[in-house]
């Protein structure tokens, strides 16, 4: 068993991980600038932009998972990315190497290959459209230094997560089972696109799996198989939810497009954020799908099916939205 700390452990992802590394008999300190709050988990507040803090929390430590980043694809100002999820990862990497810690996974996104083609694999290229890619990428670089530095000696694994969803989670899918309880949905194009998406609970446990890779340099893509056509996905929430739509509008990708137009232009203008920008309806009408052949290989199985895990989210919701549950009472 292992000391491992979980930068950013407070976050969504986090907390899952941290929950999962101590029921599997790890000792598990959680690294982060908020308060987690009602874990077991011991916890150490650090701002991965103060060395001196992370040298201080990181001692001690056998094993780091970085999850420490700006997620958000609207932060302003921009520099914020590189800040946190570059010179952060800076930070974290040189303090890895004084202390003599080994072995470092670091949670990256899909978001650096932009606009992927589908079934991308890990090999293809990269060819981030967006800042947050761009500083995801730039992280994963600067990872890849440190381990190189002693290749013989250190573990560097890198994931590549989907969109994770999951009890709790405010994102996507969420935003859909609302709109759906609420008996309306908007649908933008035709529905026939396909995501790849990755529950929450299956990710942490993949992310405790790679803990038995040995030194060297381990680059994976997550998601969770088979991937959904949107209006698939819709008629699983429909049917979940146990509600007919009372008005299921479909809008032409153009008409959706220029209206993520509108709000951008509208940002700029007022400062306001929106949830709808051109970035997000053209991501939300693409095809985006990734080959998992590498996670396959290691021999992981996903301890939920898909289909099982996207059932017991929404189902989670709806009770959560009617007040019969506490989002935070799953171990989220």
């Amino acid at each position: 068993m292992a000391a491992i700390a979980v930068i950013g452990g407070a976050g969504f992802i986090g907390r899952r991980l941290a929950a999962a590394l101590s029921s599997a008999g790890h000792t598990v300190t959680i690294v982060d600038v908020e308060t987690p709050g009602g874990r077991d988990e011991s916890y150490r507040l650090a701002d991965v932009r103060d060395r001196a803090a992370v040298r201080t929390a990181l001692d001690g430590v056998e094993v780091v998972y970085n999850l420490a980043a700006v997620h958000r694809d609207d932060v302003k100002p921009e520099t914020r990315y590189d800040e946190v999820n570059v010179a952060g990862a800076a930070n974290v990497c040189e303090v890895c190497g004084e202390l003599g810690i080994e072995q470092v996974i670091f949670i990256s996104s899909v978001a650096v290959y932009g606009i992927a083609a589908p079934e991308t694999r890990e090999e293809d290229g990269t060819s981030p459209f967006n800042a947050y890619g761009r500083s995801k990428l730039r992280a994963e670089q600067v990872h890849q230094e440190w381990q190189i530095e002693a290749p013989s000696e250190r573990s560097l694994v890198i994931v590549r997560p989907t969109v994770v969803f999951g009890e709790g989670n405010r994102g996507n899918v969420y935003e859909l089972v609302r709109q759906v309880a609420a008996g309306r949905f908007v649908m933008v194009g035709c529905g026939h696109n396909r995501k790849s998406m990755a529950y929450v609970g299956n990710l942490s446990a993949f992310l405790v799996h790679v803990l038995g890779l040995g030194p060297g340099y381990h680059l994976f893509n997550y998601a969770d198989k088979p991937d959904y056509q949107m209006g698939e996905l819709v008629d699983m929430v429909v049917q979940t939810v146990d509600q007919p739509l009372k008005s299921r509008i479909q809008i032409p990708y153009a008409v959706g497009y220029l209206g993520g137009v509108t709000c951008d232009l509208l940002a700029t203008i007022t400062g306001k954020r929106f949830p709808i920008s051109a970035v997000r309806v053209r991501k939300f009408c693409s095809t985006t799908t990734f080959a998992t052949q590498r996670v396959e290989h290691t021999g992981f199985q996903p301890p939920l099916g898909l289909d099982e895990a996207l059932e017991d989210t929404i189902r989670y919701e709806v009770a959560a939205a009617a007040g019969a549950s506490d989002p935070d009472d799953n171990g989220s």
